[in-house]
């Protein structure tokens, strides 16, 4: 079975992310962070995140809801399908790949974004954090989607392009591919199995 993250590995969101967390730092009175350093937020959980700019769990909270606020509007809207993705996507799914999302993004936005796709069909089932954090980190997230899904870790892989992702998976002994079209590069990639520069080179290393 394949586990694809979904910021970074199918959808571009960094544009709804970065004003999302922007949104919720000035409302708390923040000063803000330079978008390069915004971009580092794709990825890890939103309490991990913030959780290094407040001591106080509760300002963490409420930050985590006025993220969520605003992506729930027009956030939720802004990312772009990576070229190449969706015929990788097809050609997974012809070729009888079983096929799931698995990501730390709050999962009911999740399920949001993959419906709109056109491709989004084609996954079994979206893994995602729950909005009280027992499941926010990769290591919870793939160990629930083995769960759902009843399968050993042995058959398995996960794709995606942070090494929250290869963490994740060396965690519970499956492959890591490392993607580099997305928001990590081959440095923080690199005790994956294996990198790939395109889709249409994952399609031919997983076909």
């Amino acid at each position: 079975m394949l586990f694809f993250d979904l910021d970074g590995t199918l959808v571009d969101s960094s544009l709804g992310i970065t004003r999302c967390v922007a949104h919720a730092l000035a409302a708390m009175g923040h000063p803000g962070l330079p978008d390069a350093q915004l971009r580092g937020w794709i990825g890890p959980a939103l309490r991990t995140s913030f959780g290094q700019l407040f001591d106080d769990p509760a300002d963490v909270e409420r930050a985590v809801a006025l993220y969520r606020e605003r992506y729930d509007g027009p956030g939720i809207t802004e990312c772009t399908v990576y070229a190449g993705i969706a015929d990788a996507i097809e050609a997974l799914h012809a070729a009888g790949r079983r096929l799931a999302v698995v990501t730390a993004k709050n999962e009911p936005h999740a399920r949001r974004v993959l419906a709109a796709l056109p491709f989004g069909h084609r996954f079994e089932d979206v893994i995602g954090a729950t909005a009280d954090g027992r499941l926010g980190h990769k290591p919870e997230l793939i160990g629930e989607a083995l769960r759902r899904f009843g399968v050993a870790p042995a058959g398995c892989a996960m794709i995606g392009d942070r090494h929250l992702d290869i963490e994740g998976a060396r965690h519970h002994g499956m492959r890591g591919i490392g993607v580099l079209w997305g928001f990590g590069d081959a440095g923080e990639l690199a005790q994956a199995d294996a990198l790939v520069h395109t889709p249409d080179a994952l399609r031919a290393l997983l076909a």
